[in-house]
Parts: C-alpha cells; sequence; structure tokens
C-alpha cells in the first residue's frame, strides 16, 4: 500500500512549479508610491474621482469595473469573485473552499492554493481577485464560515497571509475580507456587531493584521455596522486601525452595496465605491458626481480624493499591472460573448492534492485504509451522484441536490466537471478504482430506508454519505436564509446513517458539510469509521478515493469544534439588530476549555493510519527588551506506526493568569511529514506577535509578565508535552 502527503517532496515542486512565474522584482510601497504620484499629479478631480468610482451593477464585464481614464492614462480595474476560484467564468479551476484550506494545517498547501488561484484571475485578465474571506464561525451554523478559515484567529491568519501571498504572486490584487465582524448571515444589512476593543484586536482583527503585513493589496469593508456605524464609514476602523496601526498601504473599496454615503464614506476611509450605483441600476452613485460636487463644496478636502487615487495607482504598480496585463477575457453579464481562454492548467492536481490532505479521519476503528481483499462494498445517499439537473444547474450553487462540493453564494465558482462518487448505471466510481473485482451495491435516495438496508446488507463495507449546507442570504436553500437554521444533517442524513448501521456491522460514515453538525449515531457499534472530506471542490471523489484506498495518509486537522449537543455552544446567529459579542474571547475551542464541556470532536482533532510520539520538549527564551523577546520551543516528534504519514505539530499558548486570557490559544503549528520510523526535531518560534496581549489602557500590544505555559499536542485536547518560562 503506498502511502502520499502533501507535505511530501511531490508537494514541494508543486509549489515551486506554481511559484516560478512569481514577478520577481515586486516593487516596495514606498517606490510604488513614488511610480503613482508622477500619474496621480496629472490628474484632474474628476479623473481621480472616476478611478475611485465603479461603472455601476452589469456596468462592464466584471462584477466590479472603475471607470477607466485617459490623458493620463489609467485602466479599467476588474475585480471578481470569488474566494475559492473564478465566478461567472467558463474554463476555471472550483478548487477547495477555505475552510477546508484551513483544515490542511499545510502552509505550502495553502500557499499553492493562491498561487494557482492568481494564475487563472491573471490569466482571464483579472485585477483584483475578492478573496480570501477571514470572517469567523463564530457561531457554528453561520452561512458563509465555509469560505474562510474555521475558528481560530492564528490558524485563519495563516491561511489568510500564505492565500495573498500565492495570490498576489501571480501580479493579481488580492481582497482581505469581510472587514470585520461579518459573521452571521441574519440581518448582515442592518445589524451592529458590538464589540470591545481587546476582542477586537485580539480576534476579529488578528486575520487582516497578518494580511497587511503580507502585503495585501485591498480591503473590502462589511455589510454589517460595527459598534453602531456601518463598515464602510468607520473612521476608527478604517482610518486609526486599518490604516493607522496596522499601517495599510493599499485601497479600501466596499463590498457590493455597502456604501452608505459620500461624505462619511470618504473622510472616514473609503477609497473604492462597488459597484458604483447606491442601488441596482439607480444611475445614482454616492460617488462620482457626488463626490466631485462635495470636494467643490468643500464637504471633503482635494487632497482625500489625491489619496484615494493614491493607493489605487500605487497597489496598481506593487503588483506589476503596469506591464502587459492580459485583456479581461470574461464576461459576467453575457457569458455567452467571452472570449474563450482555458486556464485550467493542470491545477487540478493541487485541488486533488489539497482535497485529500483536507479531508479529516474523525473515527477510525481499523476498518480505513480499505484491505485489498474486500469483495463488496455499499455506496448509500444522495452525495453519491452530482445534480440530476446539471452540477452548475443551480445559481451560485444555490440548491441542496447531490454530491456536496461546494456552499452557496458569491464565494463560487463553476465546476468544469466534478468527480461524484458514482455513476449508478456502471458504478465505475472513483472510490474503488483500487479495488479489484470488487462488487457494489448501492442507493442514491436519503428517504428510502428500506432501499438503503437492502443495500447495506451482506457487504463488506457500507459507505453511506450525507451532508449539510449553508451561504449567503441572497438566497435561500430548503428554508435557511444564508445561516443553517439548525445543525442536523440535511436530507435526512440521521435517519438514513442509522438504517445502514443497523444493516451493516463495518459502516463508514462520509459526510461533506460545510461545518460541524450534531452526529446523535456517534456511538453506534457497527459505526467504525467516520470521513470529513468538509466541501473540497471538483476533485471531491477522487480526493477521498485517495484516503479511504490508502493512497494517501489522512493529516487533516479540524479548523472547528464539534459539539455533542447543539447547547454546548454558547454563539448562534442572532435576529436582534444589536448583536453582541459578549463571549468576548470565549469563541469555538476557548469557550469549550474556558466552560470545561467535552468537546465530541475537539477543534484540531484528525486522526491517521499509523501513530506519532512526542518528546524532548525544550522552551529557550531570549531578548533584547520586551518588543524583541523571542521564545523557542523544540520538540522531537517520531512516526512510531508502520506507514509513513505527516503529523500537525500544535502548539497552544496559556498565558500568566493576571493577563485574562483563555485557558489556551493556539499560537503555532508545522505539519512534517515522517517515513515510518523516523524522527524529526520540530521548532515553534513565538515572538511579540504570538506573546502579547491587546492592552485596552494602553491602546497597545503588550507581554504581560508572569509565567506562560507551551503546550504542545496533536489536538487542542491532545496535548502531548507541556512547559513554561517567565517574563
Amino acid at each position: 500500500m503506498h502511502f502520499n502527503s502533501l507535505s511530501s517532496t511531490a508537494l514541494t515542486l508543486l509549489v515551486l512549479f506554481n511559484t516560478v512565474q512569481a514577478k520577481i522584482n515586486v516593487l516596495s510601497w514606498d517606490d510604488a508610491y513614488t511610480k503613482a504620484k508622477i500619474i496621480v499629479d496629472k490628474m484632474s478631480l474628476e479623473q481621480k474621482v472616476n478611478i475611485t468610482t465603479g461603472v455601476g451593477w452589469d456596468g462592464g464585464l466584471c462584477v466590479g469595473n472603475t471607470y477607466a481614464i485617459s490623458n493620463p492614462d489609467f485602466p479599467s480595474l476588474c475585480l471578481q469573485d470569488a474566494p475559492m476560484g473564478i465566478r461567472f467564468a467558463d474554463n476555471v479551476t472550483a478548487g477547495v473552499s477555505g475552510v477546508n484550506a484551513a483544515a490542511s494545517f499545510d502552509k505550502s498547501a495553502i500557499l499553492a492554493r493562491g498561487a494557482y488561484m492568481g494564475q487563472e484571475f491573471y490569466d482571464k485578465g483579472i485585477n483584483v481577485q475578492l478573496g480570501p474571506g477571514m470572517n469567523f464561525m463564530r457561531s457554528s451554523q453561520g452561512g458563509r464560515g465555509w469560505e474562510s478559515g474555521g475558528e481560530d484567529p492564528y490558524l485563519t491568519g495563516v491561511v489568510a497571509a500564505e492565500t495573498i501571498k500565492g495570490i498576489q504572486s501571480k501580479g493579481v490584487i488580492a481582497t482581505a475580507k469581510h472587514y470585520i465582524l461579518n459573521d452571521q448571515e441574519l440581518n448582515r444589512n442592518t445589524e451592529s456587531s458590538n464589540v470591545d476593543s481587546r476582542t477586537l484586536h485580539e480576534i476579529y482583527l488578528w486575520p487582516f493584521a497578518r494580511s497587511v503585513e503580507s502585503g495585501v493589496g485591498s480591503v473590502m469593508c462589511a455589510y454589517n455596522l460595527a459598534n453602531g456605524t456601518h463598515a464602510c464609514e468607520d473612521d476608527y476602523l478604517l482610518n486609526t486601525v486599518l490604516k493607522g496601526e496596522l499601517g495599510f498601504k493599499g485601497f479600501v473599496h466596499s463590498d457590493w452595496g455597502a456604501t452608505h454615503s459620500t461624505v462619511n464614506a470618504v473622510n472616514h476611509g473609503l477609497d473604492m465605491d462597488m459597484p458604483g450605483e447606491i442601488s441596482y441600476k439607480s444611475g445614482t452613485s454616492y460617488f462620482g458626481q457626488n463626490l466631485t460636487d462635495a470636494v467643490n463644496t468643500k464637504s471633503i478636502k482635494e487632497s482625500r480624493t489625491t489619496d484615494m487615487a493614491m493607493r489605487i495607482v500605487a497597489t496598481w504598480y506593487k503588483l506589476g499591472q503596469d506591464k502587459n496585463f492580459p485583456k479581461v477575457s470574461i464576461n459576467s453579464v453575457d457569458r455567452d460573448k467571452a472570449s474563450y481562454l482555458n486556464v485550467q492548467r493542470d491545477h487540478k492536481k493541487i485541488v486533488r492534492q489539497i482535497g485529500a490532505a483536507s479531508t479529516v479521519l474523525l473515527k477510525n476503528s481499523g476498518v480505513l485504509p480499505l484491505d485489498t481483499k474486500i469483495k463488496s462494498i455499499a455506496l448509500i445517499g444522495s452525495d453519491i451522484k452530482a445534480n440530476d439537473d446539471g452540477i452548475n444547474s443551480c445559481s451560485d450553487r444555490g440548491c441542496s441536490s447531490g454530491h456536496l462540493a461546494q456552499g452557496w453564494g458569491s464565494g463560487t465558482a463553476d465546476f468544469p466537471y466534478l468527480i461524484e462518487l458514482c455513476l449508478i448505471t456502471d458504478c465505475n466510481a472513483p472510490l474503488i478504482t483500487n479495488l479489484i473485482n470488487v462488487k457494489i451495491q448501492s442507493s442514491i435516495s436519503d428517504w428510502d430506508l428500506e432501499a438503503a438496508t437492502e443495500a447495506a446488507k451482506g457487504v463488506d463495507v457500507a459507505f453511506v454519505f450525507a451532508t449539510a449546507n449553508s451561504g449567503e442570504e441572497y438566497i435561500t436553500v430548503d428554508g435557511n436564509v444564508g445561516d443553517r437554521n439548525n445543525l442536523s444533517l440535511w436530507n435526512n442524513g440521521d435517519e438514513l446513517i442509522k438504517a445502514v448501521a443497523d444493516a451493516n456491522k463495518n459502516t463508514v460514515v462520509v459526510i461533506h458539510s460545510v461545518g460541524a453538525v450534531l452526529m446523535p449515531w456517534i456511538e453506534h457499534a457497527n459505526i467504525k469509521a467516520v470521513v470529513w472530506p468538509g466541501i473540497s471542490g471538483q476533485e471531491s471523489g477522487n480526493s477521498l478515493a485517495d484516503i479511504v484506498t490508502g493512497a494517501v495518509n489522512p493529516s487533516a486537522r479540524l479548523p472547528y469544534t464539534i459539539a455533542k449537543k447543539e447547547s454546548d455552544y454558547n454563539v448562534k446567529p442572532d435576529p436582534s439588530l444589536q448583536v453582541e459579542y459578549s463571549e468576548k474571547l470565549l469563541m469555538g475551542y476557548k469557550w469549550f476549555d474556558h466552560a470545561k464541556i467535552e468537546p465530541l470532536f475537539p477543534f484540531g482533532h484528525g486522526m491517521s493510519y499509523t501513530s506519532f510520539n512526542y518528546s524532548k520538549l525544550k522552551i529557550k527564551v531570549s531578548k533584547s527588551g520586551t518588543k524583541d523577546m523571542t521564545v523557542k520551543a523544540t520538540v522531537t516528534v517520531k512516526n512510531t506506526g508502520k506507514l509513513d504519514g505527516a503529523e500537525v505539530i500544535q502548539a497552544y499558548i496559556s498565558y500568566p493568569e493576571k493577563a485574562g486570557s483563555p485557558p489556551q490559544q493556539l499560537r503555532g503549528f508545522e505539519k512534517v511529514f515522517l517515513k515510518h520510523g523516523k524522527q524529526q526535531k520540530i521548532e515553534l518560534k513565538f515572538t511579540m506577535t504570538e506573546l502579547s496581549i491587546w492592552d485596552t489602557v494602553a491602546n497597545a500590544w503588550v507581554i504581560p509578565s508572569g509565567k506562560f505555559f507551551i503546550h504542545v499536542g496533536a489536538s487542542s485536547r491532545d496535548i502531548r508535552q507541556s512547559g513554561s518560562f517567565n517574563v
């Protein structure tokens, strides 16, 4: 049996292949601003306003387009969804979701994902990719959590930073979105997310800070209000924090329709209005002539419009888009008129590998990987095949039929194809391509429990598939308005699983889901394994096959907590228009740790077909002043099993008691591939960023004095080594 891993040499070669065309001489922000000043100084007020104003809904080839100007010349910029692939386009790759990227816990894989997406957006002539998303699974029911990195700020920050580096290595401007506190779909245009300063900084601002450090070119402000002010005209959030504290040099643009004024929006930090109309096809704009008039009446200083234009032009220069940038070859309004251009290359290989690397093995009593000697299997559930009406039949994937490989909404891309699990007519499924002379029994109905039982009877292993979906609030699916109504499986999933388990002593449950679900059947004696592929894109079936047949040793980890019961979670979508973030720092696993609640599957959990031992934790502290403090932890990890595989070494920090922090917080991880019997010393480094807390009195990051603990292990509840140091 051959095992592979995304942490192996094969992945390294793929990353090198995908970054070989990176812009070697990327400009510094200072040099980009120097070049921008030359052209902006030549612009009239009207020209500066034009490059900050969208042309309106359906007014251009992309979902967002700015006006071009001449003499001096500056092109119309194309802004296009989505964070996991090009929306409203053909011959593009529909890869794994953001939450799957997080589940891989693999920085090189996440970088490779960003790079191939950047290449496709570049090839299609798109200036700005509207991603990555970095809003949290504050609530497990939140509709768009699958687009981002889960429940932890450190992990989400890594996913954001590596994705941005990959996208921008190809000369495409990445967008950090949605800034900020856009964590539920319920009343997203009217609710105020109310949060204290420490929580804002330590949780919700964290991935945006890492994005700025990575040189992100644009930030999208959100629909919601924050502490009573619309996010796209919040002076504190946009000017004081983003452009001040974080030192963001790029431009801020609105989410589509999230601009609510001219003077307040511009004076308080908004640099570009998208899509440029006050309402759909209204022909009016908060920018455009209204912005010009506001400058002429002295409500807005012209120097501010100069700053807006400088930020846009400097970002364009920084990403090298002044040098032979391709023409736009998509047409979001009339796709039949788009020019043919296939940009997929061999990106399907990366999608398949990341899909496998992000498939979490939650439970396994030895039934997986499948023994090559098995004679028969069953494949049961509607998730085993694609939607009968076609893989792209539902607009923006807004339905709940067939195999689930994306959520729904503007964060989607059309499938060029979808590798499902069984074609039914001949059942020539990728799931069994590595098995010889295996008899297949199948049932595609979620509701015909008698048929499911018959299919499961007598086979060596019965696979039963179930799903849970969510998305953006402009589409309602099965009564779910973006956010999920509850955490139950969809389409009779729980009853289907129980029926199959009652009929077969070797039942494997496979769940394609946007996030956590309840598992009332988990203790059933016949359920021997639970596999969690998440939503893994066009290569979904192949990625799953690689895991269950043993071609790839699973190494993914949960980027969120799966609870035993819904009431164990402390947050759900709030119907009030004043959403109080009263849990403060206790989001996700931090709440479970604080409340001493045992999760069903904890944050960071994931099994392997081999085993690993941790030993010899050593901690070394060095500093030449508090801000320069560095702590290095080394631990030896050995593959003690019989198979090659990858382990995710996770480091959690417990801060001094007086800091008032959660019991422990993820502050580092490394994924390492080890051949069986081999060991490696792993170094984890912690600096001011990882060691500090936000002091609300000083309005600054400080490292608290006292005793710190470093816990190193395989999940938030599987700590293998601990040590301490004093500050």
